[in-house]
């Protein structure tokens, strides 16, 4: 099997699926804009050759360095990156290849928000109302209906950049002022809690692993107000959230895919689907799946890619909680100071890529509990401030 994995580099823990992909007896194959002797050793190991390209955006490169593949090791089974930011490159090198997944007539509900409520509301799932503005007039007109504050957003857009809550009519004309030249979706801001339903799919559909996620707070307030963040999965899945989130991955035909839907859950408990990534959830969430399981979700992937079963026990045994630092904030609590009070519940912790840090920390801290309430009171140590 030739598997092309794109960017196998970024994020950093991406290098074990190259690692396990080759354990499963598979030729991988990486395109990357990054020099060869820059990657770390268990990347270049795994890799059976490495296709350097000047610009990544550049699909013109992609495509000869597939073509190259091709020539030299014969048909190409899959193209992945499992990252967002490539879904739609990704998806025009499998059609121009014909190879098995994504195609780049099936992907326009994963990649424009606006497609997306389309979606969730043939699925039965409440949204936020929301429509693409494009101009002043259309904003307003908007707000009219729904008042202040609402949220703006890229229609297809990664995370949360350039998205902005709108508290009044002085903040949407400077937001018009500034705005970048984009497609901006409108929404009704909604008060809740954020839930995620995470998993991978096999070929047919079927969710072979899930999880979920609750945050401390907006990845969007996150990142425009510099805060620390933190959030945890549960080992009780939450019922209702589960429930929609199959009915979402129904709803979207997800097949073979890591995926990662987000929820708000209102105060009176209503569900409200928010959107659709596929791919795993971002940092170092992959690592927490392993953690709070007892599980290699590297290894379970290249063996679904390979022989079509996922073959790990999933034993939730762990509450795993991920707590991210920012360098500027002043703590009461030292690193130092968490390992030697917590550090037997301290499964991970390293520096974060200087890309992701704005959405979740300078620094990363993994730990796990059997209690979920003594994992809250470490994670509350961790982020106490003067």
């Amino acid at each position: 099997m030739n598997f092309v994995f794109i960017s196998p580099y970024f994020p950093n823990n991406f290098y074990n699926f190259c690692v396990e992909l080759k354990n499963a007896g598979v030729n991988v194959l990486g395109i990357g804009d990054m020099a060869y002797s820059e990657m770390r050793s268990e990347l270049r190991d795994s890799l059976t050759e490495y296709y350097r390209v000047d610009n990544m955006e550049d699909y013109s490169q992609l495509l000869k360095a597939c073509g190259y593949f091709t020539h030299k090791y014969g048909k190409i089974d899959r193209i992945e990156s499992n990252n967002e930011h490539w879904l739609e490159k990704d998806a025009r090198l499998r059609t121009d290849f014909n190879v098995q997944g994504l195609k780049i007539d099936e992907i326009e509900a994963m990649k424009y928000k606006s497609k997306m409520k389309e979606v969730f509301n043939q699925a039965g799932l409440n949204t936020a109302r929301g429509r693409v503005v494009n101009s002043l007039q259309e904003a307003e007109e908007f707000i009219a209906e729904v008042d202040y504050p609402v949220v703006v957003k890229p229609d297809s857009g990664v995370g949360a950049s350039e998205t902005f809550k709108i508290n009044n009519h002085d903040e949407l004309l400077n937001f018009f002022n500034n705005k970048l030249d984009l497609d901006y979706i409108m929404e009704e801001y909604i008060e809740g809690k954020i839930h995620t339903f995470d998993g991978l799919t096999d070929q047919n559909g079927e969710i072979v692993f899930s999880s979920s996620m609750v945050y401390k707070g907006g990845i969007m307030e996150t990142v425009n107000e510099g805060l620390d963040m933190y959030y945890y999965i549960p080992r009780e899945l939450p019922e209702d959230i589960v429930e929609a989130g199959m009915k979402t991955a129904q709803a979207f035909k997800i097949k073979e895919r890591f995926f990662h839907f987000e929820y708000f859950k209102l105060a009176d408990g209503k569900i409200v689907a928010l959107e659709v990534n596929m791919r795993p959830p971002g940092g170092l969430t992959l690592d927490m799946f392993n953690y709070a399981n007892d599980i290699n979700i590297y290894k379970a992937y290249a063996e679904l890619v390979v022989q079509g079963s996922f073959n790990e026990d999933i034993s939730r045994k762990y509450n795993c909680f991920y707590i991210g630092r920012k360098n500027f904030i002043n703590y009461k609590h030292s690193l130092e100071d968490i390992l030697n009070n917590y550090g037997d519940y301290i499964v991970l912790h390293e520096p974060i890529s200087p890309i992701l840090a704005p959405a979740i920390g300078d620094y990363g801290i993994i730990l796990r509990t059997k209690d979920l309430e003594q994992g809250k009171k470490v994670v509350k140590y961790a982020v106490d401030k003067y």
